[in-house]
């Protein structure tokens, strides 16, 4: 598939982006990297070429809602493969009814302690200066993929779980940050479950399903030298207890990957290239 076919199947899609509001650092786990850099032609093709297959693969599972996730960052140190994750739902009245893909996502302004939501076609969700052209996806039962399909088009229902304190490193059990895949769970509860009126009720949703984030092992020099450094990282959400033994507890990517198939939400979970 040449870079001009992609092009014209991604517009012919309507994969364009579209900003819901108005609208890092080495420590990197959710979000977009810092980076001004302008993508070469060969990344803006690999990119393109990625949203293309991802379509394709969101078209053969039939499913009407998806969580996908992109390697934005080289997150192996941690043990991690992805970085960010979306909801992707499939909108029929899109196009004049032409049916197109979209994805809601929370994104940081670059380095502040600020972010803002969005809702992008598949081509501008990869388009960013990824570490590896890969995505993950793993799609819902016919159940909740509707409920997700139907909710999501409302911009009142992608922000009602929203913080804009943003925090890179944000606590899974405590409100005063977020973090972008923290947001991404907690709209799910609030979608999926009716008592998940807001964020406290969903975090409790999310544990009594049986959702486990991730324990990042960050010595404190570490921490000092991030806090330090970096608006959009802060540690005195955690508890103490875990903190002051280099615990650091936060909703990842994969996480959330694996936990969507463990709790049977999700119905399968695709790989694409």
């Amino acid at each position: 598939m040449n870079a001009l076919t992609v092009v014209r199947r991604l517009r012919a899609a309507a994969l364009v982006a579209v900003v819901v509001f108005v609208a890092a650092p080495p420590l990197a786990f959710a979000g977009r990297p810092c980076s001004e850099r302008t993508l070469t032609t060969q990344e803006l093709t690999r990119s393109l070429e990625l949203a293309a297959h991802t379509l394709t693969a969101l078209e053969r599972s039939g499913a009407q809602a998806a969580v996908i996730a992109r390697a934005g960052q080289n997150l192996t140190e941690w043990g991690l493969r992805f970085s960010h994750i979306g909801i992707a739902y499939y909108d029929r009245d899109a196009l004049e009814g032409r049916g197109a893909w979209r994805v809601v996502h929370k994104l940081n302004h670059c380095g502040s302690d600020r972010a803002s939501l969005f809702r992008n076609g598949l081509g501008d969700f990869f388009g960013e200066d990824l570490y590896d052209y890969e995505a993950a996806i793993v799609t819902f039962a016919p159940a909740p993929g509707a409920v997700l399909a139907t909710r999501l088009k409302d911009n009142f229902t992608v922000a009602r779980m929203h913080e804009v304190r943003y925090n890179m490193l944000a606590y899974p059990w405590a409100t005063r940050y977020q973090q972008s895949n923290q947001w991404a769970i907690e709209t799910l509860a609030f979608v999926l479950e009716p008592g998940a009126t807001d964020r406290s009720r969903a975090q409790a949703w999310l544990r009594l399903r049986g959702y486990q984030p991730t324990t990042l092992h960050i010595d404190a020099l570490r921490r000092l030298g991030a806090r330090v450094g970096s608006a959009n990282i802060a540690f005195d959400d955690h508890p103490p207890a875990r903190r002051f033994t280099d615990r650091i507890d936060t909703v990842t990517a994969d996480s959330v990957l694996d936990w969507l198939m463990t709790s049977g939400l999700g119905r399968e979970r695709l790989i694409v290239r």
